[in-house]
């Protein structure tokens, strides 16, 4: 998933869940310019940001690669 797929992403999570952009920020407790900056696809928003608006919106990453086994197995 590109910055600009996951900007649409939040963007509909955001809109169903019936929340403004001020009323995500203030219940993940990052600034309102930090949505903002998400669901323009802005590619610099930090990590620890990111990750808080995923879980306000009941978003879960799940990481797949070729090695995945082998890393679980170590």
């Amino acid at each position: 998933m590109d910055f600009q797929e996951l900007a649409t992403f939040v963007k509909f999570h955001r809109k169903e869940a019936g929340l403004s952009r001020l009323q995500l920020a203030d219940l993940a407790g990052v600034g309102k310019t930090v949505v903002f900056d998400i669901e323009n696809g802005k590619a610099t928003v930090q990590a620890q940001s990111l990750s808080k608006i995923l879980t306000t919106l009941n978003i879960r990453c799940v990481f797949h690669s070729p090695l995945m086994s082998t890393f679980q197995n170590r």
